[in-house]
């Protein structure tokens, strides 16, 4: 097995560097493996890890989160573009339940990290099992309007086949089953 992921990973490597192809230089490209149990024999767990680098205008400024790109990787309970709006969360509980409830709904699913939280504001990371992509997520609880908005933003490339749209629904389905 590891001579096999070792010439494939060779083959991948000759292959970038034949098409003169480099990955994008805000790109971290890393190779993981863990140690078979009780054995000296490497498993690929992920051969690619396109982090990127954490974007500098998260947060809340005057009760909003940051705008999307205008690529189509990124929707926000604010955007008013169809493309890029979702509908905010919404709760019957407190405030206070509702946005606890959300921290359960974030830390229920595989590969997400709680960056930032605080009495009304959640930042979260996602990052995809196969090659790594790491999504920022933003979570506002206003209380105002008695909702909780969110922004789910791709870090990198052009489209996310959907993935952030279908990571709020996902999570709105939970929110639901657990205010139940």
């Amino acid at each position: 097995m590891q001579k096999l992921f070792s010439l494939f990973l060779a083959l991948i490597l000759s292959v970038t560097m034949l098409c003169d192809a480099p990955y994008p230089a805000y790109a971290r490209v890393s190779i993981s493996s863990i140690m078979h149990a009780g054995t000296s024999t490497l498993i690929p767990m992920a051969l690619f890890s396109f982090s990127g680098q954490r974007p500098h205008n998260l947060g809340v400024n005057a009760n909003l989160l940051a705008p999307c790109p205008s690529t189509p990787n990124c929707v926000s309970s604010q955007s008013s573009d169809p493309k890029h709006a979702i509908e905010p969360l919404s709760y019957r509980s407190s405030p206070e339940q509702a946005f606890q409830n959300l921290k359960t709904a974030i830390q229920s699913l595989e590969r997400t990290k709680i960056i930032t939280e605080s009495e009304n504001y959640l930042y979260a990371e996602f990052t995809s099992s196969l090659m790594g992509f790491v999504d920022d997520v933003e979570f506002y609880l206003n209380k105002e309007k008695n909702v909780i908005e969110v922004r789910s933003a791709s870090r990198l490339g052009e489209s996310d086949l959907g993935v952030n749209r279908k990571r709020v629904e996902t999570l709105r389905t939970i929110l639901q089953n657990l205010e139940a």
